[in-house]
């Protein structure tokens, strides 16, 4: 029989997390602590999240050794920690069983009536955070997990009753095939994680698997305007759904303005108005999120009314295109978690949208891999600022075995420069930035820690 986390659960067995702080597996914790499950974790830094999750009865080791898992019914991992790390090598020695951290997501969400599941190769984040607003607005209660803070929730678990389930759904080791949605939304599919997958049509054929998920009774929403995203629904036995600014769309926008980047607009669903938008974020890319956020919603019987309170409340979660605060000279400092071409392609061009002197970018490339397989990508994506800056390539996972740095990046992008350190970043841009610039941190590292270099006093 499959292994399922339910019975460690209704028994309150002792369940290990290794990784216990990383993003979705501290809600994960959370949430198992508030079934009254005992919970043990490890991880290698003490964080304000590992100190919560402390705080709510959780015991964490923050080194990874073999004894951590004593007492251990069942260990929980992501899909970073591999089979030699020596907590999972005495799991499997012991016969204590070890499962990973989207299997254990997939079993807990088919307790829910609803579940949307929010996939993409970007927008994950932002659209899981709105649909979110406008589910509690409609009163639905939702359980909700989501990949960065959302200060609507206070984090990013929301714990709520059995009828809805919002999750963000990460394609990466194919992690949203473990899920159970029964409202698949496809933001759109783009070259990413080639660490992974073999190519595009690899990526394709891993969202295609993801949309057959939903049962017959069930929705997929799709993006209208992206080829790759329509190739994922080509034949699909499926209600579907479509969203975008193409007229053929089944969720549309009409009767758009833009202000300053920020827009309004009327939702069309199946020509009849459903809602009026005012986004409090900016940027095109977010109008289309919010489309398809409004072609679940409606699904789920979401009122007009409420669809609308919730976007026009959404001011965006932590690291997307997030105002960190102005320079003494009165540069605008904001940050953004973009990390592929068509991100920064995406953020670059919200940013011109706000009518700022110049856009100087510093940008932390991430990955050796992504770096290496989106060169060109990247290089003509830091062309869309006026200058770029570029920091040392964040790591996360991976060695520098294909010789790969940012100077090679900034070599192809004119007026680009590289620094080795954050300090000396931020000392560039105090000297170069004028009063009416905007200065961009951008990366899914730790570039962040520039933004508060500079405006700091």
């Amino acid at each position: 029989m499959a292994l399922s986390i339910k019975p460690y659960i209704e028994n309150k067995e002792t369940i290990h997390l290794i990784g216990i702080g990383g993003v979705s597996m501290n809600s994960l914790a959370e949430l198992l602590l508030s079934m009254g499950v005992p919970v043990t974790g490890s991880d290698r830094l003490k964080t304000d999240v590992t100190a919560r999750l402390e705080a709510l009865g959780a015991k964490i080791a923050y080194e990874h050794k073999a004894e951590n898992v004593e007492g251990a019914a069942l260990v929980v991992r992501t899909a970073a920690v591999h089979d030699d790390n020596p907590e999972v090598a005495r799991a499997r020695q012991t016969g204590v069983p070890v499962m990973e951290r989207a299997e254990a997501w997939g079993h807990l969400m088919r307790d829910y009536d609803n579940v949307v599941c929010l996939a993409g190769t970007h927008g994950k984040t932002t659209s899981t955070s709105m649909m979110t607003l406008m589910t509690m607005e409609a009163g639905l209660d939702p359980t909700v997990m989501v990949g960065s803070n959302l200060p609507a929730i206070g984090g990013t678990l929301r714990i709520g009753a059995k009828d809805c389930f919002v999750a963000e759904s990460c394609e990466y080791c194919n992690s949203f095939l473990n899920f159970a949605p029964t409202v698949a939304v496809v933001l759109n599919v783009e070259a990413d994680h080639l660490d992974f997958f073999k190519d595009l049509n690899d990526i394709v054929h891993s969202f295609r698997s993801f949309c057959e998920l939903t049962p017959a009774s069930g929705l997929v929403v799709v993006n209208g305007d992206d080829e790759n995203a329509m190739r994922c629904v080509d034949g699909l036995n499926r209600r579907v759904r479509t969203f975008g600014l193409n007229e053929n769309a089944d969720v549309r926008a009409a009767d758009i303005s833009d202000v300053n980047g920020y827009y309004r607009f009327t939702v069309l669903v199946d020509g009849k108005a459903y809602a009026r938008v005012e986004l409090s974020v900016p940027g095109r890319h977010n109008m289309l999120n919010a489309l398809a956020c409004c072609a679940a919603a409606e699904f789920l019987g979401v009122p007009g009314a409420a669809a609308e309170t919730g976007l026009n409340k959404f001011t965006g979660s932590s690291r997307r295109f997030q105002l960190v605060g102005k320079m003494p000279n009165g540069a605008t400092v904001v940050d953004d978690y973009a990390h592929h071409p068509s991100e920064m392609k995406a953020t670059l061009s919200t940013a011109k949208e706000m009518h700022f002197d110049r856009i100087l970018c510093a940008f932390q490339p991430h990955t050796y891999t992504r770096t290496k397989a989106l060169f060109a990508e990247f290089v003509e994506a830091l062309r869309g600022c006026d200058q770029a800056v570029l920091a040392p390539i964040y790591a996360a996972r991976e060695q520098n075995t294909i010789g790969i740095h940012s100077s090679d990046l900034a070599a192809e992008v004119p007026g680009a420069v590289s620094f080795d350190t954050f300090a000396e970043i931020a000392a560039y841009l105090r000297a170069v930035a004028g009063p009416n610039d905007l200065v961009l941190t951008m990366g899914a590292g730790n570039i962040n820690e520039v933004g508060p270099m500079l405006v700091k006093q």
